[in-house]
């Protein structure tokens, strides 16, 4: 892997984080190739071998699915998120895509102004280069705990 490599993937998670925070979901679709897989699964299901999953998209369609939800049907708690992401780790390359983990924790502040953790685990990430572009092939969220405090709309 080379710098320009090392960089794009970091900037990728960081721009990945940036655009659900900042409700730019629509824009947030063009970090995933068109067969991506996105899914959360707790730490427990995964400790255990267990396959069941909070959210499972299998295809960049099920991602565009859940954001035309989220923007005309569900009903959630108007909020804000703010991801913190760090120790982005690269730990190979295996069938084309990048072998990458980082750490992250979503905070959420109501229209009252208060703000509390709302999630906190880890990402395993398989990514891909377009050219010179990273995308994620596969985006697994391990969240520490299956109890999330309330619907779970946003992306993690």
């Amino acid at each position: 892997m080379n710098g320009d490599e090392r960089r794009a993937i970091d900037d990728l998670i960081s721009d990945y984080a940036e655009f659900i925070d900042s409700d730019r979901l629509e824009d947030w679709l063009d970090f995933f190739v068109e067969d991506c897989i996105y899914k959360i699964i707790p730490k427990e299901n995964v400790d255990q071998g267990l396959p069941l999953t909070l959210m499972l998209c299998e295809n960049k369609n099920m991602l565009r699915d859940r954001i035309a939800a989220l923007r005309e049907a569900n009903i959630y708690n108007i909020h804000t998120d703010r991801h913190i992401v760090s120790g982005i780790r690269v730990h190979g390359k295996t069938n084309g895509a990048y072998d990458v983990t980082a750490n992250y924790a979503v905070f959420q502040t109501n229209q009252e102004g208060a703000t509390r953790v709302f999630s906190v685990g880890v990402y395993h990430d398989k990514i891909v280069f377009d050219g010179d572009v990273p995308k994620f092939k596969e985006k697994v969220v391990i969240v520490d705990t299956a109890a999330i405090p309330t619907l779970l709309s946003t992306p993690l």
